[in-house]
């Protein structure tokens, strides 16, 4: 499970260039600006948020933790800040809504049935969830290679490897699968239709989600007549399609690479935000995800012009090592790392951050 949180696809050319991209990006230091009153608070879509980032949406929450789910969505409405619930989230979104509240977005993986993903979405409005997330990069299957070879299929192919591995853990084997089979039974995608959720010993991992590879763009305006709420389009890179996107109805942008867990060499999202900030022109806000892993890359996004940053991992770190208060501890060290790093750049709120403060490769042209 820590290889399917961590790791890329193929080669991980992808993951690695994410990084690399935001190291690439360096900030220039201004001095003598009174920062004493810095804020990390901002607005998003027109509401407050705590600071600017979104929890992205994961569909391994649930594994790492009890209810792992629950566990993120209440950090994130402690920290004033919007949970996005995966389509494949072992917690149903009626029982995180129920239980954690706060602001809640729901991320849509379409289906070949084209029926049943939109009673999903229903269901996310009867919910209360304020924002649909359409990913859009994902019609062809990934090729995580490591899911194989660590045997993390579903259904689970015991190998002497990963048997070990389990008994070496004793903590989840006790804290996690045997408290999920003491209550629910092994777990479950508790947000598929019920003749369409299958258990976790039904299907291979990473290729078991049934995704549509022919989705349009027909699909999306389609969403959008059915969705009142908050329509998001995430996994954009091309300006041309984030500019179709907002034509479509869209209401916001999330320029991501999926984590560089889809297209192994898909150029960086922080590389193709500029362009894609270009071709809109303000029209809808666009967010960043993928590659963040300090307050410094939250910066440089938010400099370059990013409405928020969606972060994915490092919440997954933080639930697996101690739940909600991992969880909790993450989003701390976020929060103290964005705000000192806007004093040092001389920015006091969110609002005056601008590429002034980037010195950016050749190559890498701000909006």
């Amino acid at each position: 499970m820590f290889d399917f949180v961590d790791r890329g696809a193929e080669d991980e050319f992808a993951l690695e260039a994410n990084r690399a991209a935001f190291r690439a990006i360096h900030l220039v230091p201004r001095v003598l600006a009174d920062v004493s009153r810095r804020d990390p608070a901002t607005t998003l879509f027109g509401a407050p948020v705590g600071m600017p980032l979104v929890i992205a949406p994961t569909g391994a929450a649930g594994l790492l933790w009890h209810d792992g789910e629950v566990a993120l969505a209440r950090a994130a409405a402690k920290a004033g800040i919007p949970f996005t619930l995966a389509t494949g989230s072992l917690t149903s979104m009626e029982e995180v809504a129920a239980r954690a509240g706060g602001t809640l977005w729901f991320q849509l993986y379409m289906w070949p049935d084209r029926a049943m993903s939109h009673a999903l979405v229903d269901r996310a409005a009867k919910a209360g969830f304020e924002a649909l997330v359409v990913t859009v990069d994902t019609a062809v299957p990934s090729n995580r290679e490591y899911n194989l070879r660590s045997g993390f299929t579903i259904p689970f192919r015991f190998t002497p490897r990963n048997v070990l591995d389990v008994a070496l853990h004793p903590r989840w084997l006790a804290g996690v699968l045997a408290r999920y089979m003491l209550t629910t039974g092994m777990p479950r995608y508790r947000n598929y239709p019920t003749d369409m959720q299958a258990r976790m010993t039904a299907a291979p991992m990473g290729r078991a989600m049934p995704k549509a590879d022919s989705l349009s763009w027909d699909d999306l305006r389609d969403l959008r007549r059915r969705w009142s709420g908050r329509l998001l389009v995430k996994g954009v890179l091309h300006p041309e399609d984030a500019a179709k996107a907002a034509t479509c109805g869209a209401d916001g942008v999330i320029v991501s690479n999926h984590g560089g867990r889809v297209l192994d060499s898909s150029i960086p999202p922080i590389m193709a935000l500029p362009a894609v900030l270009k071709r809109l022109d303000g029209k809808v806000p666009v967010l960043l995800d993928s590659g963040v892993t300090r307050g410094s890359d939250v910066v440089k996004a938010l400099a370059l012009g990013a409405a928020a940053v969606l972060v994915g991992r490092a919440p997954l770190y933080g639930v697996a090592a101690a739940g909600p208060a991992g969880v909790e501890r993450v989003l701390d060290i976020l929060r103290d790392e964005i705000r000192r790093v806007m004093g040092q750049v001389g920015s006091s709120r969110v609002g005056d951050l601008s590429p002034d403060v980037l010195r950016l490769p050749p190559g890498f042209a701000a909006p």
